[in-house]
């Protein structure tokens, strides 16, 4: 479960990056808009859909169905307290006195399960200010291992423009180092041409000089 949670959060720390990206961009700098009527209203649907979720749990008796609604209740609080943690709190405080309500239709349902009943108890008896640090921790940890997955792929962007700006300066080096090759190759060829040409022109003057009898 709490893996499970892990990675929920990284979504919400991966969404709320892209979203407060957006925002910078259509808001002045350093400024982020929040539209805080909208985020209590969804906040609200959220808190309606998870009671009547734990409700239906409690009629059909599923204990494990109880701690899964649990911890999407912290995904969901999780990614309010990216953006405003008072709304966030007040929507954990909602969950946990809902929870306390109905403690003894809890008990009835979770029964012997250990598990389930001490992740239950962790959330609903602990200070909503320690739920909101137990999240606050996990986000952290969550935006540590995005910049690090981040870092690691511009690194190896990197390393492969490196690789290629090698590579094309080694086949830039073998191009001239061909081409000086060919010009070599060129010149030595002209020039024995020349001494050829040379040569046979002073054999044909010796030729025409010894028929004059020079």
């Amino acid at each position: 479960m709490k893996k499970v949670l892990f990675l929920a959060l990284a979504a919400v720390v991966i969404s709320f990056a892209s979203c407060n990206n957006k925002a910078k961009d259509a808001a002045p700098e350093n400024e982020v808009v929040v539209d805080s009527a909208a985020l209590v209203e969804d906040a609200n649907a959220s808190y309606d859909e998870m009671i009547t979720k734990l409700t239906e749990s409690f009629e059909a008796k599923d204990a494990n169905k109880i701690q899964e609604i649990i911890e999407a209740v912290k995904a969901k609080a999780a990614e309010i307290l990216a953006v405003n943690p008072e709304i966030a709190k007040e929507y954990l405080t909602k969950v946990q006195n809902f929870l306390k309500e109905n403690a003894e239709k809890i008990k009835e349902v979770v029964g012997s399960n250990a598990a389930v009943s001490s992740a239950l108890a962790a959330f609903t008896e602990a200070p909503v200010d320690n739920v909101m640090d137990g999240l606050k921790s996990m986000l952290d940890s969550g935006k540590e291992a995005v910049e690090g997955a981040k870092d690691a792929v511009e690194g190896a962007v990197d390393a492969a423009k490196e690789k290629a700006a090698d590579a094309v300066n080694e086949v830039q080096q073998k191009g001239a180092d061909v081409l000086d090759a060919a010009q070599k190759k060129t010149d030595e060829a002209v020039n024995k041409a020349q001494e050829k040409a040379a040569e046979k022109a002073s054999e044909a003057v010796g030729n025409a000089a010894k028929k004059l009898g020079l």
